[in-house]
Protein backbone atom coordinates (compact mmCIF):
# COMPACT_ATOMS: atom_id res chain seq x y z
CA UNK A 1 0.00 0.00 0.00
CA UNK A 2 1.33 3.45 -0.94
CA UNK A 3 1.46 5.75 2.09
CA UNK A 4 3.66 8.61 3.30
CA UNK A 5 5.27 6.20 5.77
CA UNK A 6 6.13 3.57 3.19
CA UNK A 7 7.39 6.26 0.82
CA UNK A 8 9.73 7.86 3.37
CA UNK A 9 10.98 4.47 4.53
CA UNK A 10 11.80 3.54 0.94
CA UNK A 11 13.73 6.78 0.49
CA UNK A 12 15.53 6.20 3.80
CA UNK A 13 16.57 2.65 2.98
CA UNK A 14 18.38 3.57 -0.26
CA UNK A 15 21.72 5.37 0.12
CA UNK A 16 21.37 7.48 -3.02
CA UNK A 17 17.83 8.67 -2.33
CA UNK A 18 18.63 9.26 1.35
CA UNK A 19 21.66 11.35 0.38
CA UNK A 20 19.52 13.47 -1.93
CA UNK A 21 16.76 13.88 0.67
CA UNK A 22 19.17 14.97 3.42
CA UNK A 23 21.11 17.24 1.05
CA UNK A 24 17.94 19.04 -0.03
CA UNK A 25 16.87 19.44 3.61
CA UNK A 26 20.32 20.58 4.76
CA UNK A 27 20.61 23.19 2.03
CA UNK A 28 17.17 24.64 2.79
CA UNK A 29 17.91 24.82 6.52
CA UNK A 30 21.31 26.42 5.95
CA UNK A 31 19.76 29.03 3.65
CA UNK A 32 17.19 29.76 6.34
CA UNK A 33 19.94 30.09 8.92
CA UNK A 34 21.81 32.64 6.80
CA UNK A 35 18.64 34.63 6.07
CA UNK A 36 17.60 34.82 9.71
CA UNK A 37 21.14 35.70 10.75
CA UNK A 38 21.22 38.63 8.33
CA UNK A 39 17.73 39.77 9.32
CA UNK A 40 18.63 39.72 13.02
CA UNK A 41 21.66 41.91 12.25
CA UNK A 42 19.52 44.45 10.37
CA UNK A 43 16.55 44.67 12.76
CA UNK A 44 16.46 47.70 15.02
CA UNK A 45 14.08 46.17 17.61
CA UNK A 46 16.31 45.13 20.50
CA UNK A 47 13.79 42.55 21.76
CA UNK A 48 13.04 41.02 18.38
CA UNK A 49 16.61 40.75 17.04
CA UNK A 50 17.80 38.02 19.46
CA UNK A 51 14.69 35.93 18.75
CA UNK A 52 15.39 36.08 15.04
CA UNK A 53 19.02 35.22 15.75
CA UNK A 54 17.83 32.19 17.75
CA UNK A 55 15.64 31.21 14.79
CA UNK A 56 18.66 31.37 12.51
CA UNK A 57 20.81 29.38 14.94
CA UNK A 58 18.16 26.66 15.02
CA UNK A 59 18.07 26.49 11.23
CA UNK A 60 21.87 26.22 11.08
CA UNK A 61 21.66 23.43 13.65
CA UNK A 62 19.12 21.58 11.52
CA UNK A 63 21.44 21.76 8.53
CA UNK A 64 24.21 20.23 10.63
CA UNK A 65 21.87 17.50 11.83
CA UNK A 66 20.93 16.42 8.31
CA UNK A 67 24.60 16.37 7.32
CA UNK A 68 25.41 14.34 10.44
CA UNK A 69 22.79 11.76 9.43
CA UNK A 70 24.64 11.41 6.14
CA UNK A 71 28.01 11.00 7.86
CA UNK A 72 26.62 8.28 10.09
CA UNK A 73 25.68 6.34 6.97
CA UNK A 74 29.10 6.93 5.44
CA UNK A 75 27.54 9.24 2.84
CA UNK A 76 28.45 12.68 1.53
CA UNK A 77 26.11 15.55 0.60
CA UNK A 78 25.17 15.61 -3.07
CA UNK A 79 24.40 18.48 -5.41
CA UNK A 80 20.86 19.77 -4.96
CA UNK A 81 18.94 20.11 -8.24
CA UNK A 82 17.67 23.65 -8.85
CA UNK A 83 14.09 22.47 -9.31
CA UNK A 84 14.05 21.12 -5.73
CA UNK A 85 15.27 24.37 -4.09
CA UNK A 86 12.16 25.48 -2.19
CA UNK A 87 13.75 28.56 -0.62
CA UNK A 88 15.14 30.02 -3.82
CA UNK A 89 12.00 29.29 -5.79
CA UNK A 90 10.02 31.26 -3.22
CA UNK A 91 12.46 34.16 -3.55
CA UNK A 92 11.99 34.16 -7.32
CA UNK A 93 8.26 34.60 -6.70
CA UNK A 94 9.00 37.71 -4.66
CA UNK A 95 8.14 36.01 -1.36
CA UNK A 96 10.10 37.06 1.71
CA UNK A 97 13.09 39.38 1.73
CA UNK A 98 15.38 39.05 -1.28
CA UNK A 99 18.97 37.97 -0.68
CA UNK A 100 20.18 41.09 -2.49
CA UNK A 101 18.32 43.18 0.09
CA UNK A 102 19.78 41.21 2.99
CA UNK A 103 23.33 41.64 1.71
CA UNK A 104 23.02 45.43 1.98
CA UNK A 105 23.93 46.87 5.36
CA UNK A 106 20.75 48.91 5.57
CA UNK A 107 18.39 48.67 8.56
CA UNK A 108 15.14 46.86 7.83
CA UNK A 109 11.93 48.87 7.86
CA UNK A 110 8.83 47.92 9.83
CA UNK A 111 7.29 46.76 6.55
CA UNK A 112 10.32 44.55 5.86
CA UNK A 113 9.90 42.95 9.28
CA UNK A 114 6.19 42.39 8.65
CA UNK A 115 6.93 40.65 5.36
CA UNK A 116 9.64 38.53 6.99
CA UNK A 117 7.25 37.39 9.71
CA UNK A 118 4.42 36.69 7.27
CA UNK A 119 6.74 34.66 5.04
CA UNK A 120 7.97 32.73 8.07
CA UNK A 121 4.42 32.18 9.34
CA UNK A 122 3.51 30.39 6.10
CA UNK A 123 6.71 28.42 5.57
CA UNK A 124 7.02 27.39 9.22
CA UNK A 125 3.48 26.02 9.06
CA UNK A 126 4.64 23.77 6.25
CA UNK A 127 7.85 22.83 8.07
CA UNK A 128 6.00 22.03 11.28
CA UNK A 129 3.55 19.76 9.47
CA UNK A 130 6.26 17.95 7.53
CA UNK A 131 8.38 17.33 10.61
CA UNK A 132 5.38 16.01 12.53
CA UNK A 133 4.84 13.55 9.68
CA UNK A 134 8.48 12.47 9.81
CA UNK A 135 8.18 12.18 13.58
CA UNK A 136 5.24 9.79 13.19
CA UNK A 137 7.18 7.71 10.66
CA UNK A 138 10.63 7.71 12.27
CA UNK A 139 9.99 8.68 15.90
CA UNK A 140 11.07 5.24 17.16
CA UNK A 141 13.98 4.86 14.74
CA UNK A 142 17.26 4.41 16.68
CA UNK A 143 19.17 7.02 14.65
CA UNK A 144 16.75 9.22 12.74
CA UNK A 145 14.23 9.40 15.60
CA UNK A 146 16.17 11.75 17.86
CA UNK A 147 16.98 14.04 14.95
CA UNK A 148 13.42 14.45 13.72
CA UNK A 149 12.08 14.96 17.25
CA UNK A 150 14.63 17.73 17.89
CA UNK A 151 13.90 19.47 14.60
CA UNK A 152 10.13 19.04 14.97
CA UNK A 153 10.18 20.71 18.40
CA UNK A 154 12.19 23.62 16.99
CA UNK A 155 9.81 24.09 14.06
CA UNK A 156 6.86 24.23 16.44
CA UNK A 157 8.72 26.92 18.40
CA UNK A 158 9.37 28.88 15.20
CA UNK A 159 5.70 28.74 14.26
CA UNK A 160 4.65 29.90 17.74
CA UNK A 161 7.11 32.80 17.48
CA UNK A 162 5.58 33.91 14.16
CA UNK A 163 2.03 33.83 15.53
CA UNK A 164 2.95 35.84 18.60
CA UNK A 165 4.98 38.48 16.79
CA UNK A 166 2.40 38.97 14.03
CA UNK A 167 -0.34 39.35 16.62
CA UNK A 168 1.80 41.97 18.34
CA UNK A 169 2.09 43.87 15.05
CA UNK A 170 -1.64 43.47 14.42
CA UNK A 171 -2.37 45.08 17.79
CA UNK A 172 -0.41 48.11 16.57
CA UNK A 173 -2.74 48.61 13.62
CA UNK A 174 -1.11 46.45 10.94
CA UNK A 175 -3.79 43.76 10.87
CA UNK A 176 -5.08 44.46 7.37
CA UNK A 177 -1.63 44.49 5.78
CA UNK A 178 -0.67 41.31 7.66
CA UNK A 179 -3.74 39.46 6.41
CA UNK A 180 -3.18 40.58 2.82
CA UNK A 181 0.49 39.58 2.98
CA UNK A 182 -0.31 36.19 4.49
CA UNK A 183 -2.87 35.46 1.79
CA UNK A 184 -0.53 36.48 -1.02
CA UNK A 185 2.33 34.48 0.49
CA UNK A 186 0.23 31.37 1.03
CA UNK A 187 -1.04 31.42 -2.57
CA UNK A 188 2.51 31.59 -3.89
CA UNK A 189 3.81 28.99 -1.43
CA UNK A 190 1.32 26.29 -2.37
CA UNK A 191 2.31 26.62 -6.04
CA UNK A 192 6.02 26.41 -5.18
CA UNK A 193 5.40 23.49 -2.80
CA UNK A 194 3.51 21.63 -5.52
CA UNK A 195 6.26 22.19 -8.08
CA UNK A 196 9.07 21.28 -5.68
CA UNK A 197 7.20 18.16 -4.52
CA UNK A 198 6.75 17.04 -8.14
CA UNK A 199 10.44 17.66 -8.82
CA UNK A 200 11.61 15.80 -5.71
CA UNK A 201 9.38 12.81 -6.46
CA UNK A 202 10.62 12.73 -10.06
CA UNK A 203 14.24 12.60 -8.89
CA UNK A 204 13.43 9.96 -6.27
CA UNK A 205 11.51 7.93 -8.82
CA UNK A 206 14.51 7.80 -11.13
CA UNK A 207 16.80 6.75 -8.29
CA UNK A 208 14.44 4.11 -6.91
CA UNK A 209 13.15 2.85 -10.25
CA UNK A 210 9.50 3.55 -9.67
CA UNK A 211 7.26 2.27 -12.41
CA UNK A 212 4.70 4.39 -14.19
CA UNK A 213 1.72 3.32 -12.02
CA UNK A 214 3.45 4.33 -8.79
CA UNK A 215 4.79 7.57 -10.25
CA UNK A 216 1.34 8.41 -11.60
CA UNK A 217 -0.25 7.81 -8.19
CA UNK A 218 2.27 10.10 -6.50
CA UNK A 219 1.75 12.88 -9.02
CA UNK A 220 -2.00 12.56 -8.55
CA UNK A 221 -1.61 12.78 -4.76
CA UNK A 222 0.55 15.90 -5.00
CA UNK A 223 -1.90 17.57 -7.37
CA UNK A 224 -4.82 16.60 -5.13
CA UNK A 225 -3.09 18.26 -2.18
CA UNK A 226 -2.58 21.38 -4.28
CA UNK A 227 -6.24 21.41 -5.32
CA UNK A 228 -7.33 21.09 -1.69
CA UNK A 229 -5.07 23.94 -0.61
CA UNK A 230 -6.12 26.09 -3.53
CA UNK A 231 -9.77 25.52 -2.62
CA UNK A 232 -9.31 26.68 0.95
CA UNK A 233 -6.90 24.41 2.80
CA UNK A 234 -4.32 27.19 2.80
CA UNK A 235 -6.43 29.07 5.36
CA UNK A 236 -4.50 27.23 8.06
CA UNK A 237 -1.51 29.30 6.90
CA UNK A 238 -3.25 32.66 7.02
CA UNK A 239 -4.98 32.63 10.42
CA UNK A 240 -3.38 33.84 13.62
CA UNK A 241 -3.92 32.66 17.17
CA UNK A 242 -2.02 33.22 20.37
CA UNK A 243 0.22 30.17 20.78
CA UNK A 244 0.39 27.94 23.82
CA UNK A 245 4.17 28.28 23.66
CA UNK A 246 4.68 31.93 24.60
CA UNK A 247 8.04 33.60 24.00
CA UNK A 248 9.16 30.37 22.31
CA UNK A 249 12.43 31.89 21.04
CA UNK A 250 13.10 34.07 24.06
CA UNK A 251 16.01 32.06 25.40
CA UNK A 252 19.27 30.68 24.08
CA UNK A 253 19.19 27.87 21.56
CA UNK A 254 19.47 24.47 23.25
CA UNK A 255 22.78 22.71 22.74
CA UNK A 256 22.74 20.16 19.94
CA UNK A 257 23.54 16.53 20.73
CA UNK A 258 27.33 16.11 20.21
CA UNK A 259 26.82 13.42 17.58
CA UNK A 260 24.87 15.92 15.46
CA UNK A 261 27.24 18.85 16.02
Amino acid sequence: MLSPGSLFREIHDNDESFALFCSIAAKGESQGGWENGRISALVADAELAPKIARHGADEDKHGRIFNALLRKRGLRPVEVPDDTDYTMRLERQGIGLAHARLRRDEPLTDRDVLHYLAHSRVTEQRASEEMRLLRRVFGDHPEVGRAVKMISNDEDNHLAFCHEELLRLASRGHGREILATLRRTARAEIVVYRDVSLAVMAHMGRILGWGEPKATMLVAAIRATYAYELAGGRRRMTTLRMPVRRNALGGPSPAVDPEFA
